[in-house]
């Protein structure tokens, strides 16, 4: 059986030692009196419930699955679901990071992450059920008039009600434009919403008394296409004046998918008919309200990786310190054994360390985007506010794509470390890989997410963000440059730094002349990407290390860190070479295939 330690120390050292969180928030005014102390408490705290009310529901919660009355429409999840469900609402934990206006704790953001990072690894499929409330909860504060955040942002806040959000449709996917989901216009100010909705998380389920979806839908005038859809917010049961629940909207569960992974989460087939609705935000202009959702969920889902990584990643190390298989190449390890622990292998400490890895960096560039945002919604500084927000803007494909491959990568490399016993059940590690692999797909496949960060967020304001953030890395280059004990972290983020921007200026000249040169390369770009932003983070991890190395600290933490970012450095960074000598083969080897693909 699996077992789970929270990284509470990990987070506690990027957080304090390396992004200096606490001094951050000192300057918003919404969190100046957020001090480490507080944030150390929570974590914790937070820790403890992931580990011990979550995380052993993980195995039963994926046996058992969710089960569908198709008389009711009820769907009921896995024994003990609900329950932790209630201890989770019970703790306070649904209202750790919104607004004390609606009964929130007013946390930053920055502390759920951590929070979410910890349920995530305990137990994605029932993680599913609030997280995605805290997107719709972001979504009507945004966007909802004053009189929907008064009836559904308390109890949002509380965790009495969850949220969804309903977007696909059997024949389209990303593509939003195409979706066929009416919503017409009622006398008294509502909308009668009908159509149908399929793979929608936590759609359906028995740990709350009321569901509110935030569904995409056409007005009966809208024009063709993504400008042509419009965002409504559609309760389970309908909401009377006084905050009471009414009689039930006629948007029912009408199939749960059968899925490769996070059985535990009801993943619905949702059909609308005539249900009532309101409108959130203005009409034919949905997508804007729904990004504050999938952006948040975008960023969600990079968590859930960095989740599975991290659990994943503890459960292999275990394993290869106790399982014995075969003698070191270099001799003798354990003499008093039959044979050496399978963790004296070279190549099983690779795989170990690059789990290891990912997760460390993962965990940096969660924690650096989260900062991000809170200075994104409350820095004094109008400036400061709007080049955080630029930044989480260029980080959030990567944090969504680079983060979800590398939790592909790690887990099927953990599950490697136990041979033929990771592919059986009991062990857990093939659930892991099965949960992870969702991640890859939903909320924008990662190929979408390729073409967002090339197309949209570098090429389509010119680079200006890049910059930005390229501004940062050239800052710790000027600072530790002439550092020799420094030389083997920076030396490779600088020279990567040039070779990014002259890679993006030619793929950009040459998308001028052929879009589908841009598509051909934006998978191995972001990849490139990601590995620029983890390796400015790993640099500046290294950083902190040395120097507390330097002034005497004898934990081995320091040592361990230093460890796992040079092995960084020298077995996965290098791929950035391979990457864009790929990216530079271009569109042809692809789309002159006509003949391959008949």
């Amino acid at each position: 059986m699996p077992t789970y330690n929270p990284p509470v120390r990990d987070m506690q050292f990027v957080l304090h030692e390396v992004l200096n969180v606490a001094e951050e928030l000192k300057a918003l005014p919404a969190h100046a009196e957020t001090d480490a102390d507080t944030i150390n408490a929570v974590i914790e705290e937070a820790g403890k419930f992931a580990a011990e009310v979550t995380f052993p529901l993980n195995i039963s919660g994926d046996e058992e699955g969710c089960v569908l009355d198709k008389t009711t429409h009820e769907v009921k999840t896995p024994t003990g679901f609900k329950d932790a469900y209630a201890k989770y609402v019970e703790g306070g934990w649904p209202a750790l990071s919104c607004d004390p206006a609606f009964g929130g704790q007013g946390l930053p953001f920055v502390v759920n992450q951590c929070l979410f990072e910890m349920l995530n690894s305990a137990n994605q499929a029932w993680t599913m059920y609030p997280g995605l409330s805290h997107g719709a909860y972001e979504a009507l504060k945004a966007h909802g008039t004053e009189e929907q955040k008064k009836t559904y942002l308390p109890k949002l806040t509380s965790g009495e009600w969850t949220g969804t959000m309903c977007l696909t449709e059997p024949h389209c996917g990303t593509d939003l434009g195409l979706l066929r989901t009416k919503a017409e216009p009622q006398p008294d100010g509502t909308y009668r919403i009908t159509g149908s909705k399929i793979f929608i998380s936590a759609g359906e389920h028995d740990m709350t008394d009321n569901i509110i979806h935030l569904v995409l839908a056409r007005l009966p005038d809208a024009p063709k296409g993504s400008k042509g859809i419009s965002l409504f917010v559609v309760p389970k049961f309908k909401v009377k004046a006084d905050g009471s629940l009414g009689e039930r909207n006629p948007i029912f569960c009408a199939g749960l998918e059968h899925k490769m992974g996070i059985h535990g989460n009801a993943t619905a087939q949702i059909v609308i008919e005539g249900a009532t609705g309101t409108l959130v935000g203005e009409p034919n202009k949905g997508l804007a309200a729904m990004f504050v959702m999938m952006n948040a969920a975008r960023l969600g889902v990079g968590n859930q990786s960095l989740g599975l990584t991290e659990v994943a990643y503890q459960n292999a190390l275990a394993y290869a310190k106790d399982r014995i298989q075969m003698r070191s190449l270099s001799g003798v390890k354990a003499k008093d054994k039959e044979a050496d622990p399978i963790i004296v292998h070279p190549d099983v400490r690779k795989m170990l360390l690059t789990a290891k890895a990912y997760a460390e960096g993962g965990r940096a560039l969660q924690i650096f985007c989260t900062l991000l945002l809170d200075k994104e919604h409350n820095h004094p500084d109008e400036k400061v506010r709007k080049d955080s927000g630029e930044l989480v803007a260029l980080l959030t494909p990567i944090v969504k794509a680079f983060i979800t491959d590398n939790g592909h990568i790690a887990t099927n490399s953990c599950m490697q470390v136990f041979g033929g016993h990771g592919f059986i059940k009991e062990w857990g590690m093939e659930q892991f890989v099965r949960d992870n692999r969702i991640n890859m797909i939903y909320e924008g496949t990662n190929t979408i997410q390729s073409l967002d960060l090339l197309g949209r967020k570098v090429l389509g304001n010119n680079g200006a963000s890049l910059k930005k953030f390229g501004k940062l890395v050239a800052r710790l280059v000027e600072e530790e440059g002439v550092n020799e004990k420094m030389a083997e972290f920076i030396n490779p983020i600088a020279m990567l730094g040039d070779q990014l921007t002259k890679f993006t200026t030619e793929i950009g000249f040459k998308g001028f002349q052929n879009p589908d040169e841009v598509g051909a390369a934006a998978v191995d770009y972001l990849r490139v990407a990601g590995h620029f932003v983890f390796g400015y983070l790993f640099a500046r991890m290294a950083q902190v290390a040395l120097r507390e190395i330097a002034a005497g600290n004898t934990d081995p933490f320091y040592v361990a860190k230093l460890q796992t970012a040079r092995f960084y450095f020298a077995k996965l960074f290098p791929e950035t070479a391979t990457l864009m000598r790929t990216a530079r083969a271009g569109s042809k080897v692809l789309m002159d295939t006509d003949a391959a693909l008949a």
